[in-house]
């Protein structure tokens, strides 16, 4: 009888509804309902899972480094080039058609395919015998995992309503630490029982490494995922946001149509300021969290003497723990901030985020003990994980839906060139030609995160400033 007479309320005072916890249906504002909420988190989880393989096979490198470059032969850079820049190349080049496509066609399709290709690529990894060999598989996994994040960042914007975004992409980017952590975790348990230095006779594929061997297991659960993301429904298109200001003669794309090139560069020209400052200042945290994460296990071995099965029980857990909360609680703070209408409120626990990251990244390699070093890195990871949410949750709800995936693939390029492949050189350039002392590394990272941290938060704030007024205070 009370339920009754409550929808009689509702109906008869539709304006005075709000949204009521965060995983029930809301109306769509472009008519309509939004999915139901089993399957559009079931479509979260599931590409969170696909987020997670990708950093599995992309992080195993961090931790096999020293045994690869011995038998390669390979400097720190030539390894850092191979951590970053095989990786973001063939990025680059398949990641923009890619996402033209993606706004154009079906988006879950794209992942299949996409999954399916790097999995084969990271099992390629362990069947090269050369650092050149080594390198053109790593650009074939980053071919593969082009296609992943933008298609995924547009569909849970079609899933999920803004006030509930952050969650949706907190929940999705949990993959990152999800992933390095179980690289790691698993990395070290295959490695105690496999030594990645030993040889190893294998029938029909001859003698082997052990880190040849840690590559091909890691292929294997790819062919399964990408199976499992046939049962992801794709979500119809709607706009999501109110419509944003044009240029003159451009008209917003938001539900029906295709955006033209033209389009697209109107859109990022009338919010210039908004675009760049959240794309660059999540570059500079990407570059500052990959120049970290490609050398903290090398780190930990050159520094405190942990071995990889060490470093992979540890530092793994601490990933897996911190990382996953952190992405988790920045995804539910920037929601609860949106929701009860903060100005810049998914933006905001971003800010808070990047903020505690400068003492963080910069002290952690200074530790005296291999303990207090670990520490700052979980509270490193924590940190890194809480901005996710709020800062593509507001790239997103600025963008109309036929641009979503191209404005991500920018997001994405930006993240890579700068953060794959520039922050883990830069560091090896410095240990390499300031110190020319492998044992300095602790020092050249904390040099290079204490120039590009603040800079980080610089460019977020700039691109604060820079957001439309009914974003701001929508």
């Amino acid at each position: 009888m009370l339920q009754t007479a409550k929808d009689a309320a509702l109906k008869m005072a539709p304006e005075m509804t709000v949204p009521d916890p965060v995983f029930d249906p809301v109306p769509d504002p472009d008519g309509g309902s939004w999915p139901p909420a089993r399957e559009a988190w079931t479509a979260a989880i599931l590409l969170m899972l696909a987020y997670t393989l990708a950093f599995v096979d992309r992080q195993a490198l961090a931790l096999l480094v020293q045994p690869i470059k011995e038998d390669l032969g390979a400097s720190d850079t030539a390894m850092s080039l191979l951590y970053g820049l095989s990786f973001t190349l063939f990025y680059v080049i398949v990641g923009i058609p890619v996402a033209w496509l993606a706004d154009r066609s079906n988006r879950r399709n794209i992942i299949v395919v996409s999954i399916f290709v790097w999995s084969l690529a990271t099992a390629a990894c362990g069947m090269t015998r050369s650092y050149g060999g080594l390198f053109a598989a790593r650009v074939a996994v980053g071919t593969g995992e082009g296609g992943l994040s933008p298609a995924a960042y547009s569909i849970l914007a079609d899933y999920f309503p803004k006030n509930r975004l952050a969650l949706a992409m907190g929940v999705y980017n949990m993959g990152v630490y999800l992933g390095g952590a179980g690289a790691l975790i698993l990395g070290g348990l295959i490695a105690g029982a496999v030594p990645p230095s030993s040889e190893i006779a294998i029938p029909v594929l001859g003698t082997m490494k052990g880190w040849h061997i840690i590559f091909l297991a890691l292929g294997i659960p790819g062919a399964l995922l990408s199976l499992a993301m046939l049962f992801v429904r794709e979500p119809v298109r709607r706009g999501g946001v109110p419509k944003l200001a044009e240029p003159a003669g451009h008209e917003n794309p938001g539900r029906k149509g295709s955006a033209s090139v033209a389009q697209l560069f109107g859109q990022l020209s009338a919010h210039g300021r908004a675009y760049f400052g959240i794309i660059v200042g999540f570059a500079l945290m990407i570059f500052v969290g990959n120049g970290t994460g490609a050398w903290i296990p090398a780190f930990l071995e050159r520094s405190y003497g942990m071995s990889i099965s060490q470093i992979g029980a540890s530092y793994g857990w601490m990933v897996f723990f911190c990382g996953t909360s952190g992405a988790l609680c920045g995804g539910f703070a920037g929601s609860w901030l949106q929701k009860r209408g903060v100005v810049n409120g998914n933006l905001l626990a971003a800010v808070i985020g990047f903020t505690a990251l400068i003492p963080l990244t910069i002290g952690f390699p200074l530790m005296p003990t291999a303990g207090l070093a670990l520490a700052g890195v979980g509270g490193m990871n924590f940190f890194a994980g809480f901005n996710f949410g709020g800062g593509l949750a507001t790239l997103q709800s600025l963008t109309p839906n036929r641009m979503r995936a191209q404005v991500s693939v920018i997001y994405m390029l930006a993240i890579n060139l700068v953060g794959s492949t520039l922050g883990p050189t830069s560091v090896a350039l410095v240990t390499d030609m300031v110190f020319a002392d492998p044992s300095r590394l602790g020092l050249s990272i904390s040099i290079v995160c204490a120039v590009a941290s603040p800079l980080a938060l610089a460019a977020l704030l700039f691109g604060m400033s820079g957001l439309p007024r009914r974003e701001r205070a929508a």
